[in-house]
């Protein structure tokens, strides 16, 4: 393949990718988009391997085999509600690679440039940030490490200290190159330490902010092995992930600086509302007014105990049966409802809820106060009151679900113990508005269902 042939696919194909980010942005046209950007990266592995004369190479083919199999089996194992730590794992292995490869050019024989030994030295941090801060992002989401921020002593001070160490190293590796594992230790540290402090409402911009660094990862390990192909590409998933991320920040009312670098705030318990533990209703009747017999403008909020309880299914039985009722029934998506960015969405568009159904916190929060009743579905932070009083608290300034104002509030949640934030709600409070359906979602749609068939 000639060189004009090869820099034209890559100008097909990157078209391609972006066309394809451009229609995931959309709800009903996001499997296309997905569809076209899987078969341009097809293409453009096939590419470089013709272009650089590999195609023969049957080592490589052999990995590629075993790949694409893990990739296939994980598609039929893993459950929709692992989603996140399985992007996080993506991720990771994203910048695992780009890692790899400036390693592999560090350490072959050939004379190297300083402009080269310069990438990959940025090359192998960013790659091993993102390897390893993924891993414990994954971890924490897995529940095999602390799901809540963890602060060491000095905390701030060791991250910075190994930021500054991996650079120092970055700047030495063109005169010495044993300064590879340095980088490699101190950018292992600081992934680790600027991860395990991320908690709570933060963990979805991390996993944002950990996809934009595996492209850029790989963008810089395309310049360090000269592929303006795998430079394009990974220029375009580092643009597109820290868009995300910005978005993120922006409706948490977060600033990315304080998530990675300011010390976890903790629960002032003087200013947020200690409650008791309420008895749940499951065992009798709701008076008429807690219940959603005659409702017709009605919100459900969906959290990530709808993800643990598998109740997508039912939740959208739900809808169906107000519907049937003359009901209007909307669900409003908080943007760090879940574990990632969409986590919700994903889940309730497997049950086929129209898109049309699904209204970001801006859209509809003001219609709280007039709609005639809400159902929260294992949601918690999202709706908290407390995150507009209680400060020093980790979601304290972070917009929120105006459930508070409506009518009527309908809890089904698992229990009364506070959100992944770990701070107390308001709402758990015995309020003559708010019913409380305690233990699986499942079963507790199942009461709100009956009690609409008898009606």
């Amino acid at each position: 393949m000639t060189q004009t042939i090869y820099y034209l696919i890559c100008g097909i194909v990157t078209a391609g990718i972006l066309t394809g980010i451009v229609l995931m942005s959309r709800p009903n046209t996001a499997r296309h988009g997905n569809g076209i950007s899987a078969l341009c990266s097809l293409v453009a592995v096939l590419a470089s391997m013709w272009y650089f004369n590999i195609l023969d190479n049957v080592t490589l083919w052999v990995c590629v085999a075993l790949g694409s199999a893990l990739g296939i089996w994980g598609t039929y194992k893993v459950k929709t509600i692992q989603m996140p730590q399985a992007v996080a794992l993506l991720n990771g292995l994203g910048g695992a690679s780009s890692m790899l490869t400036a390693m592999v050019l560090i350490m072959e024989g050939e004379p190297k440039t300083t402009f080269s030994l310069v990438t990959a030295g940025i090359a192998l941090f960013v790659g091993a940030v993102t390897l390893f801060g993924s891993l414990v992002a994954a971890g924490k989401l897995h529940k095999w490490l602390p799901q809540r921020p963890v602060v060491l002593p000095h905390h701030q001070f060791y991250a910075l200290l190994s930021l500054f160490l991996s650079i120092a190293f970055m700047i030495l590796l063109p005169f010495m190159s044993s300064a590879w594992w340095g980088i490699f230790v101190c950018s292992l540290a600081f992934s680790v330490i600027f991860t395990i402090r991320v908690g709570g409402a933060d963990m979805p911009i991390t996993i944002s902010l950990l996809n934009s660094l595996s492209g850029v990862a790989g963008g810089i390990a395309g310049i360090t092995i000269g592929n303006p192909l795998l430079t394009a590409a990974g220029g375009i998933v580092g643009a597109s992930g820290l868009i995300l991320t910005q978005i993120m920040c922006k409706a948490m009312n977060r600033k990315l600086a304080d998530i990675l670098f300011t010390q976890k705030r903790s629960v002032n318990m003087a200013t947020s509302v200690k409650n008791p533990e309420p008895v749940s209703n499951k065992g009798s009747r709701a008076p008429m007014d807690l219940t959603l017999r005659g409702a017709n403008n009605i919100i459900i909020i969906p959290g990530y105990g709808m993800a643990l309880a598998q109740a997508q299914e039912k939740v959208k039985e739900l809808s169906h049966c107000l519907e049937e009722k003359g009901a209007t029934v909307r669900f409003a998506i908080h943007p760090v409802a879940g574990r990632m960015p969409g986590h919700m969405n994903v889940l309730l568009c497997e049950v086929d809820i129209p898109y049309d159904q699904l209204y970001e916190l801006e859209a509809i929060n003001d219609d709280f106060a007039s709609c005639d009743a809400v159902v929260v579905v294992g949601a918690n932070d999202v709706l908290n009151p407390a995150a507009n009083t209680a400060e020093g608290t980790p979601i304290y300034g972070m917009p929120v679900f105006n459930a508070m104002a409506a009518p009527k509030i309908v809890i089904c949640n698992y229990d009364t113990k506070p959100g992944y934030a770990g701070v107390e709600n308001p709402l758990y409070q015995g309020l003559p508005h708010v019913r409380l359906l305690l233990g699986d979602a499942k079963d507790s749609l199942d009461i709100l269902l009956q009690e609409l068939k008898e009606n």
